[in-house]
């Protein structure tokens, strides 16, 4: 009987815990459909279906699990209207939505995550496709960028910065920022992805300033150097093996006491340790993905390559997210 007891005690402890994933399917659902812009306004169920051409039954319980925890909230005329708004992810017309991180969380860290059990089983690990999921990475390095540019434009300022190198630049985001603050200082942007690639192209097409190339940064070579080399989520995409060869061609790249500037998830930091752990663990399912380093590494990579920390500091303290400045030695 006691053991009866304790599995059921078990099963409704989980069952608790699972709560919040909840909040985040429905949440997922709601963005990915735009159905809580469907309902800023009371609509009925059947109205919001047959304008978007959806199934109605799985919509009418979507909409039962969202008055249940709140996201939604009967009203007159058994119609329905999108509740505490603020607390939701915008529409997918907004770049800065929370619902970016939800939507790469959905479909690409949880369902790797749940891998686990077989890629354990087949002592193998899986391919990340950037041509699948590149688009949906490159919007969620969007949404950090709104936490990262203060810093970035701190050193830009501090360290008198006229010309910048952005490895992997995504959709050109902080380039960007940066040519709209600063229309005289020289940018170039490298993307490996060429659909992104074209975007960012699209996208900074009136800045005469900044460049795009689409290639390998591992086989770049600038015309000259440059006083700032930005490497934003980028460290997971490089092998531990050969981050020491990445500093010393930074160095390379960069004038005489040059920044580097690298945002990145980092493990076993003082703040996010539980995100960055399984941020760690989606990475590592992946053969063609590899560990986050941790301020350790970096800082030992960075005195083998003769550059002296500048600064660390928590962007996103709940992921475990950092920027870390370093600098040339000039004399060396």
């Amino acid at each position: 009987m006691i053991g009866e007891m304790v599995k059921v005690w078990r099963a409704r402890t989980w069952m608790k815990k699972n709560v919040p994933f909840l909040y985040s399917w429905h949440a997922y659902v709601g963005y990915e459909m735009d159905l809580f812009d469907q309902f800023t306004k009371p609509a009925s169920i059947q109205e919001v279906a047959l304008s978007q051409n959806i199934e109605m039954d799985l919509l009418e319980q979507w909409v039962e699990v969202g008055i249940t925890i709140k996201h939604l909230k009967r009203v007159e005329d058994e119609k329905v209207t999108t509740r505490n708004r603020w607390k939701l992810p915008t529409s997918k017309k907004d770049p800065h939505s929370s619902g970016i991180l939800l939507k790469e969380m959905m479909e690409l860290h949880i369902p790797a995550l749940l891998s686990y059990p077989q890629l354990l089983r087949n002592q193998t690990k899986q391919h990340f496709n950037s041509d699948v999921h590149g688009s949906t990475v490159a919007k969620t390095s969007i949404l950090l960028e709104r936490f990262a540019f203060p810093k970035v434009q701190k050193a830009i300022k501090k360290y008198n910065v006229d010309s910048i190198l952005d490895l992997g630049c995504g959709e050109g985001g902080y380039v960007k920022r940066i040519g709209e603050r600063y229309p005289e200082k020289k940018m170039v942007g490298i993307e490996i992805h060429e659909a992104v690639a074209k975007a960012a192209e699209q996208s900074l097409q009136d800045f005469e300033n900044i460049d795009i190339h689409c290639g390998d940064l591992h086989e770049y070579e600038p015309e000259q150097p440059f006083d700032m080399i930005m490497a934003n989520n980028l460290f997971h995409y490089i092998d531990p093996s050969e981050r020491l060869q990445f500093f010393e061609k930074a160095s390379t790249w960069l004038g005489s006491e040059g920044l580097f500037f690298v945002l990145t998830p980092m493990q076993k930091s003082k703040h996010g340790k539980q995100f960055s752990s399984a941020f760690n663990s989606f990475f590592m399912t992946f053969q063609n993905l590899y560990p986050i380093p941790s301020q350790k590494e970096m800082e030992t990579l960075a005195g083998k390559t003769h550059f002296k920390v500048e600064s660390v500091e928590p962007i996103v303290k709940e992921g475990g997210w950092y920027a870390m400045t370093f600098r040339k030695n000039g004399s060396l």
